[in-house]
């Protein structure tokens, strides 16, 4: 009497004990493990603290600083940088990014500076803070060197996008890195979304800390745009990198796998393969086409707004000539070498840059300075001040 099959039902599922809490470290690692992450908060820990050392507010500013009692280390003034942190000249001199200086210096090095910068102690603290406490549960998880890859990489492709919406100050893109670990974990938990047992309080998490941050990149000098391309290039490379969900097997009989069940599973096995591998490539390929396109379209636009400048400058009307200077005014700004005025200083000047520049008056004991454009006035009772740090102040009453 011939024996019928049975069918056997595979249901592919993660065991019960094997799912994974998200943004809670697993056991079995060690500290050690997560030493990527923390060279990356020394080194940029130890970039402000050469910032403000370089900054020297009691000796640039003639003491009108905050905190004074830090002396060298104490911040510049509310008014000019409300997040405790350097004035613009420094910021400059340490490696931010400012479109002049890219587009007529070509000082491309200083894509590799951004990411280390920050804006103020605000900003440090808020911006580390949040790498630790995404980074190294990451880290924990996934190991140190694809994390440190997505990290670098992240933070450089966040440079390309912010080189694209430079203004006439200088931005500082630490929180590109950070983001891209945000963008990280939100495709980690996307494509093993079955596997995590606290979703909703991840997703939280996640929101809480993209929000304060993106909040905090709307004050001065701090640039949201390497902000998103930091986390669409963590989220690509999470794809990439961090698809490898765990799954268990669980047959319900004790017949084990034979015949129909074992060429169910074998089946399902490759096609899971083949799908993580495809994700894998096609997630590759948008990041790399992300990247070059960046670096492609921030080379163009330079060099198109330098050859559309001399252009109009050499063919163009005298009224269009004049809309482009004042129109341009904030990126001649960034880079002239200011001196002390004095008549010849001035008139040039003014004709230069009639929206910003300030007329300047100089006696025995003190500089006092009056915006054109908008009429305000300082005076400062002091006349030793470096070229950069005339600037700042133009900047500042301006």
């Amino acid at each position: 009497m011939a024996e019928s099959l049975e069918c056997i039902d595979v249901k592919l599922s993660p065991a019960p004990d094997q799912r994974i809490p998200l943004m809670k470290s697993r056991r079995g690692r060690r500290r050690g493990d997560t030493w990527v992450v923390s060279v990356f908060v020394i080194i940029e820990i130890g970039v402000f603290i050469a910032t403000m050392l370089v900054n020297d507010c009691w000796t640039n500013s003639h003491g009108d600083c905050v905190i004074q009692a830090l002396g060298r280390f104490s911040f510049q003034p509310l008014p000019e940088n409300p997040l405790l942190g350097p004035s613009q000249s420094k910021l400059d001199e340490m490696g931010a990014l400012r479109r002049s200086l890219l587009t007529e210096h070509h000082q491309t090095w200083r894509l590799f500076t951004f990411p280390f910068l920050h804006a103020g102690l605000f900003h440090l603290l808020l911006n580390l803070c949040s790498v630790i406490y995404v980074g190294v549960r990451l880290e924990h998880d996934f190991g140190p060197i694809r994390i440190g890859i997505i990290y670098a990489l992240s933070a450089f492709v966040g440079a390309l996008v912010a080189s694209l919406f430079l203004q006439n100050t200088p931005a500082v893109g630490a929180s590109g890195a950070l983001y891209g670990l945000l963008g990280t974990l939100l495709s980690e938990l996307v494509w093993n979304w079955k596997f995590h047992t606290n979703k909703i309080s991840a997703i939280a998490s996640l929101v809480f800390v993209f929000v304060c941050n993106f909040i905090l990149g709307f004050l001065p000098y701090v640039d949201n745009f390497a902000s998103i391309g930091g986390f669409i290039s963590g989220f690509l490379l999470g794809s990439v990198f961090l698809l490898s969900p765990q799954l268990q097997t669980v047959a319900p009989n004790k017949g084990d796998l034979v015949d129909y069940g074992v060429k169910s599973y074998i089946k399902f096995k490759l096609k899971q393969k083949l799908d993580r591998s495809v994700l894998r490539i096609v997630s590759l390929i948008l990041f790399s086409l992300l990247y070059f396109s960046m670096e492609s379209t921030s080379t163009v636009i330079a060099h198109g707004v330098h050859m559309l400048t001399v252009s109009l400058l050499q063919a163009g009307t005298a009224k269009t000539q004049k809309s482009l200077v004042r129109y341009y005014t904030s990126l001649l700004l960034s880079f002239p070498k200011l001196k002390i005025p004095n008549k010849r200083f001035t008139t040039k000047m003014n004709f230069l840059l009639p929206l910003r520049i300030n007329n300047t008056m100089v006696s025995n004991a003190q500089l006092t300075m009056t915006c054109i454009g908008n009429g305000n006035f300082r005076v400062f009772p002091f006349t030793n001040i470096s070229r950069a740090r005339l600037n700042d102040l133009c900047n500042l009453i301006c």
